[in-house]
């Protein structure tokens, strides 16, 4: 006779949710169909849950803390068709089920998108207009990602974002970055550590490894191979300080089930290598815009193989292993010499495997990498290419180029953290559909790359947005709701300033540029100059009477919404780039009444140019994100004395102006690459090398003389040497100051000067158009 029948099993309200029936083939069941609402008859053996939840709530509790508990989260296994969210429920009890703790967020960034209504950017949010009782889910929803690769940050961005951020600076960036479906998140805070540990395995000593190191602000192009010691030396405390800090990151990445992607090592090595290791083969790399390069060593040599083993090893020991590593061979004008690349590729890659056997080898699509020689002779299939092109330029092929190597739909939006927002938006909705429909497509990501990130929210909530939608966006809608939901209600006027700026800085072409033009209160002074960094575009990439119109829509929103930090941070944002656009209508007027020799245009035309820095400068000062002070301080508290903290604060300050020596800054034109209208940078340097050039011109008009030289290089490494404390704390109202430009600036004054139509000047081949030193620059 069969036993009788077990006691069902005890499930209490709202338990059933977490073993909902997307985790099913995960369960140990025993002829049990369990429905909602239905008691099992027959025992059932609890299976563990798919993962721990626990990091994902801590993140709701950080973000959402007065209505997180509102919020169930369900763990459910990962299918074949990978990574997928839903979201249901009813007023006060939302659900939302996820294969990993980061998919859980990224269904909880769906929900305050599309049902709450308000928005967490990267910066600013209008979370204060969160009801209380969160809003009910009209019709479940299930998103699944329509590509595997889910990558953020470029290899710049621990430089231009700021290397002395602290532990919630960095945490804040990853829980939103999971909140926008990002899965893949580079990673270089303390990578000096394994290079420091393993060279000293190789005849090198603790203090010449601290003076090769560059300081943190500069280590992202030693670790591209691009130059080495500068803004040093560093210390072994805050090695070790860096260390600590990289492990709290990539332990924070693995508990919401994020990738961190490290550095591999590709053959970087300090000078006299092959004089103290037998056998070595090293290839001289030659100078990188006036910087002297490390050495590389021959991977198919027979030192090689020991050296990347003892880095796999010290880099395991400090951060723990990962299923994906980012180097770069030949970055930027690296030399091969007698090398074969495809047999150097070949062999880096075994070491990679070697240490961490099914490792994925991500590295950028950028200039002529990666060439076909380097893949040529490496399995192609455990390959990721960031494609850091895919928006800027026309005619492109990547199955054809890349030999069907697995690449991501890249953007770089932003080039070395400048103000200036925008982006090739229509490019991207356009092209990513078309190249992922395409027969043999090769695209498996998407790849968030702007040299710095907390610049523009906009950006990143539109791209990321890409690898879960399986329709085609729809840019006008898009916009419409971004503008609802940003500064946390509906708004015609806040709508009308987003279909401006639709139009404007977010619907630039393809063809050229991938990023917006960039600041002339930050360029070196000249009465004809067109850019601050050499690289950036030479003219507007949109009419300015758009963002101008924008400002005027802005500003009347509705008072109830203008509380939020997203409005104040997007109001000092386009209040600033209204002035920045101005300049170059002035800057002509200006060079015009010079040549005419017109001396009262002149100075009234310069005292116009002067108003309108001071108040960029006081726009900038209302926000803390915007300041060169918190900038500053930052660094500072790294330091462990008096001197230390001056060798950390030049590090800073001169990334964001002489960038590096004389030779690099002048004769190659690395000055100003990270100009930014910073409040401090811009009284404290742009101010004043404007008011000394134009007080120079003044003086010839008024004499006859020539205009005095001026050492720009001197006075830009003047103030990179001082010690010069700036605020912390922002003052004055974003609302007041915007109000004060829209008068400064009449509508009229917002004309189209030469706009770029995003095309190259003269027809050239696929990579020969690519700027010269500049992404990684």
């Amino acid at each position: 006779m069969p036993s009788a029948p077990s006691r069902p099993a005890r499930v209490r309200r709202g338990e059933f949710r977490s073993i909902c029936v997307e985790g099913l083939g995960r369960m140990a069941l025993a002829g049990v169909l369990a429905l909602a609402g239905v008691v099992a008859t027959t025992t059932v053996a609890r299976a563990a849950p798919a993962f721990d939840t626990a990091p994902a709530a801590a993140a709701l509790g950080r973000l959402l803390p007065a209505q997180q508990r509102q919020i169930t989260l369900v763990p459910v296994a990962r299918g074949a068709g990978g990574d997928a969210f839903s979201v249901s429920g009813t007023r006060g009890a939302v659900t939302v089920s996820g294969t990993t703790p980061a998919t859980l967020l990224a269904g909880v960034g769906w929900y305050l998108e599309h049902v709450a209504r308000v928005d967490i950017g990267l910066p600013g949010d209008s979370l204060g207009a969160l009801p209380a009782v969160l809003p009910a889910v009209g019709t479940p929803v299930r998103r699944s990602a329509v590509v595997p690769h889910r990558y953020a940050l470029n290899d710049t961005d621990a430089g231009y974002s700021g290397a002395y951020r602290d532990f919630a600076a960095h945490r804040r960036e990853l829980d939103v970055l999971a909140l926008h479906g990002i899965n893949e998140v580079f990673v270089q805070t303390g990578a000096e550590y394994p290079y420091y540990r393993a060279l000293q395995e190789f005849g090198y000593g603790a203090a010449e490894l601290r003076s090769w190191i560059p300081g943190p602000a500069h280590q992202s192009w030693w670790l591209l191979q691009n130059m080495s010691a500068f803004a040093g030396p560093v210390s072994e405390q805050l090695i070790d300080a860096r260390v600590a800090m990289g492990r709290r990151i990539t332990d924070h990445l693995r508990a919401l089930g994020m990738t961190p992607v490290l550095p591999g090592y590709f053959g970087t090595v300090p000078a006299g290598f092959a004089a103290r290791n037998a056998g070595a083969r090293v290839v001289p790399q030659g100078n990188w815009v006036g910087f002297a390069r490390p050495d590389w060593l021959d991977p198919t040599g027979p030192v090689f193989a020991g050296l990347a083993a003892a880095y796999y090893r010290a880099q395991r020991a400090a951060f723990g292993d990962s299923s994906m590593y980012k180097m770069d061979l030949l970055h930027e004008g690296g030399t091969a010499g007698p090398v074969d690349v495809g047999a150097a590729a070949g062999a880096v890659q075994r070491a990679l495997r070697a240490a961490h056997p099914g490792a994925v080898w991500a590295l950028l699509g950028w200039e002529g990498n990666p060439s076909r020689a380097l893949l040529s002779g490496v399995d192609r299939g455990r390959m990721l290419v960031l494609d850091g092109l895919a928006d800027r330029y026309d005619g492109l092929d990547r199955e054809s180029q890349w030999q069907g190597t697995p690449y991501a739909f890249g953007t770089i939006p932003n080039f070395g953290g400048h103000t200036s927002p925008g982006a090739n938006t229509a490019v991207w909705v356009r092209r990513f559909r078309q190249w992922r429909a395409k027969s043999g497509s090769a695209l498996r990501g998407i790849a968030y790359l702007p040299e710095a990130t907390g610049t523009d929210p906009a950006a990143l909530a539109l791209f990321s947005l890409l690898a879960w939608e399986p329709a085609a966006v729809d840019r006008t809608a898009w916009f419409d709701d971004y503008a609802a939901r940003r500064y946390g209600g509906a708004d015609r006027h806040a709508a009308a300033a987003w279909a401006a700026l639709r139009r404007g800085p977010y619907g630039m072409p393809s063809g050229a540029w991938s990023e917006a033009q960039d600041s002339l209160f930050a360029a070196r002074p000249g009465l004809s100059v067109s850019k601050g960094a050499q690289w950036s575009p030479g003219a507007m990439r949109y009419d300015p009477a758009l963002v101008r119109s924008a400002l005027d829509e802005l500003l009347l929103v509705a008072p109830a919404l203008r509380g939020s930090d997203a409005y104040r941070f997007d109001l000092v944002t386009f209040s600033r780039q209204v002035l920045d656009n101005r300049a170059r209508a002035l800057l002509p007027r200006i060079s015009a009444a010079y040549g005419a020799r017109d001396l009262p245009l002149f100075r009234v035309l310069v005292a116009e140019w002067s108003h309108d820095l001071a108040l960029v400068d006081r726009v900038s000062g209302a926000d803390a994100r915007s300041m060169v002070g918190p900038w500053i301080a930052a660094a500072r508290a790294w330091g462990a004395d008096a001197a230390e903290r001056d060798r950390l604060e030049y590090d800073v300050r001169s990334l964001l102006t002489t960038w590096g020596p004389r030779a690099a800054s002048d004769d190659n034109g690395l000055h100003d690459y990270a100009n930014r209208d910073w409040a401090g940078l811009v009284s404290g340097l742009y101010a004043r090398r404007w008011s000394a050039y134009f007080a120079s011109l003044d003086t010839a008009l008024s004499t006859g003389a020539s205009p005095a030289a001026i050492d720009w290089f001197a006075v830009d490494d003047a103030w990179a040497r001082q010690t010069t404390a700036y605020p912390t704390v922002p003052a004055g109202d974003p609302v007041a100051l915007a109000r004060e430009v829209a008068e400064a600036v009449p509508v009229a004054e917002a004309v189209p000067g030469p706009v770029s139509a995003g095309r190259p000047q003269a027809p050239v081949a696929v990579g020969a158009a690519e700027r010269v030193s500049s992404s990684q620059s």
